[in-house]
């Protein structure tokens, strides 16, 4: 007994070894930044003074009662819905298509996500060409097929900038939710397909209660996941628009971009990011609600 509790303390030695630097590592890359971020959030930082002080709520006033706040927040708002939207209804179609393809389902497997391996960078500059009113493929074409008389610069006209970054969103983020739902596709057992059958059940009733009940936990946990990403995403849009023109493109993450490295004004970039978090928390609180909630209904 006691060689037993010895090497049993040997090994839990051994894994606090292990998880310690992932520990280390988290509470750095994780803690420090929201720690300091909260701090900073009540004092008046700035990038250029190295001396700041307390302020308290001043720059959560501030920001609330902006109304370039408010202009942003909107925009991430239908950034996020629209592109999870979107990204949920083609990746559902394409994983659908995918689970009847009998033969080469894998080749186009990897056909569709191709989207999902390209960097940000190689994705914003491939569609900059694509939309470009000079040398871009997409508004010479309509140009020369006749629907338009001259090029449009999809990304500098207020009407067709943000369907424009919406529909690259879409077109990068469809492929992950295809593959997941793909895959929870494939756990469905064909037996209740065949009992719905015979019990003179019809397609649609079929894929209500059948496929729609299996995924809809993966589903749920995707527009989680996904939403917090595209919520908190900055680099695919920055780097295609930079939030303009007019600010039509501006979301919560550029706009404390601006405020922190623009104006150099930290502990106001700060306050938004931590107004950012409060909301996401509160929609993912939601979110797991209804993920809990469904998990119920199917114990």
């Amino acid at each position: 007994m006691k060689n037993a509790a010895g090497s049993i303390k040997k090994m839990d030695k051994a894994g606090l070894a292990f998880i310690l630097p992932a520990v280390v590592i988290v509470v750095l890359l994780l803690l420090y930044p929201i720690i300091s971020s909260i701090f900073y959030s009540f004092t008046s930082k700035n990038l250029i003074k190295s001396d700041y002080r307390f302020i308290g709520l001043d720059n959560f006033i501030f920001v609330l009662t902006s109304p370039a706040f408010y202009k942003a927040f909107i925009n991430s708002v239908i950034w996020t819905t629209t592109s999870i939207a979107g990204q949920l209804v083609f990746g559902f179609l394409g994983a659908l298509a995918l689970n009847k393809i009998p033969r080469f389902s894998g080749f186009f497997r990897v056909l569709l996500i191709i989207p999902w391996a390209f960097p940000a960078i190689v994705i914003a500059f491939s569609w900059k060409w694509v939309f470009n009113d000079v040398y871009g493929f997409l508004p010479n074409l309509l140009t020369q097929i006749g629907i338009t008389q001259t090029n449009i610069n999809f990304l500098a006209d207020a009407h067709f900038v943000f369907l424009a970054v919406v529909f690259i969103n879409i077109w990068f983020g469809t492929p992950l939710f295809m593959v997941n739902i793909l895959s929870a596709l494939k756990t469905i057992p064909k037996e209740q397909y065949e009992a719905a059958l015979m019990d003179g059940a019809s397609p649609w009733q079929s894929f209500l209660n059948i496929t729609l009940r299996h995924i809809r936990g993966v589903i749920g946990l995707l527009v989680v996941l996904r939403t917090i990403w595209v919520f908190n995403n900055f680099d695919l849009l920055f780097l295609i628009t930079g939030g303009g023109p007019s600010d039509l493109t501006t979301t919560l993450p550029i706009y404390a971009y601006h405020a922190g490295w623009g104006l150099k004004q930290l502990g106001v970039a700060s306050a938004i990011t931590i107004l950012l978090l409060f909301f996401l928390l509160v929609v993912c609180f939601a979110y797991f609600k209804l993920l809990n909630r469904w998990e119920r209904e199917d114990r």
